[in-house]
């Protein structure tokens, strides 16, 4: 593991006490991470405590040490494992884990560990455009080749198949017959910055309701 600590660690232990941690993983550029990290920074029940990746290039990781949020990169056998990820969340105390734009499979200890507490979002409307190897471009591409009038997002629980858990929440962008895959995308991507980080909020909110 390779650990980027911006402040120290005794930070994430000085939020009042029912102040809730959130771990964003992502692979690649991290506007989506940005985005959520901006609209929780002043929130007063739930912050982010920690950025993951499995890419030590990723540009999410930059992202996170300009808006002073540790971050950590694992390598595939740690990530299989399971074991270190787990101890690294156990350190900043995290409750819930958002997805944004990781590629690998939550192994099974996380979710075990976390059950109903990590969500996902997937730029298209699971069913269709979801599964294994379907993410970013290549979702857009197959919605255009198929000749689809509309995709959208969905955002919803992890569980230990692709794109399979529960949704929480699905909206809708057309797809006009001139749009190329790269329109599509840019109206994907809005509908991701509008949404995503309303419903983190809302979804974990109704959780600590319930603890």
């Amino acid at each position: 593991m390779q650990r980027f600590a911006h402040f120290s660690l005794l930070c994430a232990y000085l939020h009042p006490i029912m102040k809730r941690n959130i771990a964003i993983f992502a692979s690649g550029s991290g506007s989506n991470a940005e985005n959520i990290i901006r609209y929780l920074k002043n929130n007063s029940l739930l912050a982010v405590q920690l950025v993951v990746s499995n890419k030590i290039d990723a540009f999410v990781l930059e992202r996170a040490r300009r808006l002073n949020v540790p971050s950590a990169v694992f390598s595939k056998k740690e990530w299989e494992s399971g074991k270190e990820v787990l101890a690294l969340l156990a350190d900043y105390r995290i409750d819930f884990i958002v997805l944004a734009g990781f590629l690998l499979r939550i192994p099974d200890s996380l979710l075990h560990a976390y059950p109903d507490k990590i969500i996902n979002i997937h730029p298209s409307l699971l069913p269709k455009f979801g599964g294994k190897g379907m993410y970013g471009d290549k979702v857009h591409e197959a919605v255009v080749a198929s000749g689809e009038t509309e995709s959208g997002i969905t955002i919803h629980y992890i569980n230990e198949h692709y794109d399979e858990g529960g949704v929480i929440f699905q909206t809708t962008c057309p797809v006009l017959p001139t749009d190329t895959a790269a329109d599509v995308a840019a109206k994907v991507h809005a509908l991701e910055y509008a949404h995503y980080p309303r419903i983190i909020e809302e979804v974990f909110r109704s959780a600590v309701a319930t603890d």
